[in-house]
């Protein structure tokens, strides 16, 4: 998972906007978006419907606003925790879990509500595929280091690739009743344990 800088980035804000926003983000990621309009963010947020508009054009920009910012700023905090983890194994761990943790303060209701709305939903898809890229990258390491069996790492990546738009989806969520932040734990330990060498399982 890294950056995706998707449309021109936003102008600079004054330190209140910043703080707005960030409580925008809060709310949205408790309660999901579709039903809150411009006009509740502002009493929600005990500020004038302007200021609202000042942060962006339109209901639709505001929502997409802010759905980059979730997930830049999570992508941002998982390199970070991937930068120290140096075991090719705890790698791919450090990093799918993660990715699920950045996940945990996501509602069911702000996931719904990104997957109903495609601007939205584009920046969770893209998201998905670089994290997938990226773990095809760490299984590609782990292997050229003898820290894993030679598994073939482009298959790993598929499937682990099929997994996670299925979490992006909500299916596992359906089919399981795991949240997104489990289902990514539950994937990173399968697939160490999967392709560990058989003397690092024991």
């Amino acid at each position: 998972m890294t950056a995706i800088p998707l449309g021109s980035p936003r102008r600079r804000w004054s330190a209140r906007q910043d703080e707005l926003f960030g409580q925008l983000v809060e709310l949205f990621l408790r309660e999901g978006f579709s039903d809150i309009t411009l006009g509740e963010a502002a009493n929600r947020l005990h500020c004038s419907k302007t200021t609202i508009y000042s942060l962006a054009s339109s209901r639709e920009q505001l929502v997409r606003t802010a759905v980059v910012h979730f997930f830049k700023g999570a992508a941002d905090r998982v390199e970070q925790k991937l930068s120290a983890a140096a075991d090719p194994a705890d790698r791919i761990a450090v990093y799918l879990r993660a990715v699920g943790d950045e996940l945990r303060p996501a509602s069911a209701a702000f996931v719904d509500d990104v997957a109903a709305f495609p601007p939205a939903n584009e920046i969770y898809e893209r998201n998905t595929q670089i994290a997938a890229d990226r773990v095809r990258e760490l299984i590609s390491a782990g292997v050229e280091r003898g820290a894993f069996r030679p598994v073939p790492a482009a298959f790993i990546a598929e499937a682990v690739t099929a997994v996670m738009v299925r979490i992006q989806q909500r299916q596992i969520a359906d089919s399981t009743g795991l949240t997104d932040a489990e289902a990514y734990d539950e994937l990173a330990t399968l697939i160490v344990q999967g392709i560990r060498l058989p003397q690092a399982r024991a």
